[in-house]
Formats: C-alpha cells, structure tokens, sequence
C-alpha cells in the first residue's frame, strides 16, 4: 500500500508523539508499505516556520533531508494533473494545503495518514484510528 502523509502525521511520526495513533504508526512504519510526503507540505511547514509558529531542532533543510532518508520517506512532487485534479474538488474543506494533499493522492489512487476527518468527504482512504 501506498500512503501519502498530512503535513502533521510527518511532524507527529519523526518526533514520536503519542497523537500519532498505532494503527497510523505501524502502516508507516512497515516495511512492504511506501510513503510519501508532498512537497506541498514541507511549503506548509516552512510557511509555518517563517511565522513561527513551527520550530525545529535542526536547519530546515537538513531535518527534511535527514527525516526524509532515515524513515525511506519519498518526496512527492506536485503536477500538472494534481492541479488539475484540484480545480474539480468542492469546498469541503478550505485549507489549501489538504485540498491539494486530496488532489495528490486521488491523482496518485493513494491513501492519507490524517486525523482531518474533513478528507473523507472527497472520498480518499483516510489511515488513521
């Protein structure tokens, strides 16, 4: 199974919180399974960083690469046909970074590691509890 990570899931994994549920962590983590992250949410994040409201122990780029490498995290890269995608998608949900998340893995026929039950109104897998 593929799985694409919310910006908060990937956040939640790396450092081990305990909001990360089990059934999330163990999909993540098994080996047969590839993860993604979209490049959309390390946008999110350093957005966030430059508000501060996010901080991380590590330069941004060098967390990313680091995380990315030792948890066998691939990058999604946004195309033409996520944007596209993302056009015919109703307003369930206002936040554009998950709206484009949703575009991605309808695109991409994957499922979402999220706690944002507002995804499943656009008809994507939701990995959570």
């Amino acid at each position: 199974m593929t799985i694409l990570l919310d910006t908060h899931t990937f956040l939640w994994f790396v450092a081990g919180d305990e909001r990360l549920p089990v059934a999330a962590r163990k999909a993540i983590e098994t080996p047969e399974n590839r993860v993604l992250l979209s490049v959309a949410s390390l946008w999110e994040m350093a957005i966030k960083i430059s508000l501060g409201r996010l901080m991380l122990a590590q330069p941004f780029d060098i967390f990313v690469r680091t995380q990315l490498e030792i948890n066998n995290i691939e990058l999604l890269d946004i195309k033409v046909s996520h944007l596209s995608e993302l056009l015919q998608l109703p307003f369930h949900h206002r936040d554009p970074f998950d709206r484009l998340l949703v575009a991605q893995a309808r695109v991409e026929k994957v499922m979402v590691a999220s706690r944002d039950t507002v995804l499943d109104a656009y008809g994507v897998q939701r990995i959570w509890d």
